[in-house]
């Protein structure tokens, strides 16, 4: 089977090429919105599963697409990806001091119509952070295309991050772990040679 990656995240992209998976990119402009209803899981498995829905008639039979979603849960608030610095700067005011769940949600279409979504979530917690901290942040990573305004990979995850309680990977954009194990599933692998 071809993967389709239909991702723009660098991340996506460089954790798929490190577990040796070959893969096209193929984007379509998706609007990210969900029904208010929704909660936590919900809302990334939703994204998710909307973003293949778009790709669901393109797909030859031998392909599969790999769509993802990454949100950021404070209690049961849901934190996106920020619109400017002040949107940023509350989103990491308010984690600061914290623990918070970051759940990123994949789902895999096949062109010859099996479906999978799953999400997986890993706990984050974070030590107290000084506003010059966060400005700094700001200012230097411009993490605006980031759930909940951080990188775990980032300069504030290497110095704000104490511990995680579940997968690092997922915390970065993809559950690897698991997304091997459903590629495996529907023997989308590469056979070893």
């Amino acid at each position: 089977m071809k993967l389709i990656l239909a991702s723009n995240s660098p991340r996506r992209r460089q954790l798929l090429a490190d577990m040796g998976l070959a893969y096209e990119i193929r984007l379509v402009e998706i609007e990210e919105t969900y029904p208010d209803h929704l909660r936590r899981a919900e809302v990334a498995e939703y994204l998710a599963a909307h973003k293949a829905a778009a790709y669901a008639a393109s797909l030859a039979p031998n392909e599969v697409v790999l769509t993802a979603d990454t949100i950021v849960c404070l209690g049961e608030d849901v934190l996106n990806k920020p619109a400017d610095v002040a949107e940023a700067t509350a989103m990491l005011t308010r984690l600061q001091g914290r623990a918070h769940d970051v759940f990123t949600a994949v789902c895999l279409r096949g062109g010859d119509g099996r479906e999978v979504v799953f999400s997986d979530q890993t706990t984050v917690h974070f030590r107290p952070l000084s506003p010059a901290e966060i400005a700094h942040y700001i200012a230097t990573a411009k993490p605006f295309d980031k759930a909940g305004a951080y990188g775990a990979q980032d300069w504030l995850g290497m110095v704000g991050i104490t511990r995680l309680e579940g997968s690092y990977f997922t915390v970065m954009g993809l559950p690897t772990h698991r997304v091997w194990e459903e590629l495996d599933k529907m023997g989308a692998l590469p056979k070893p040679e």
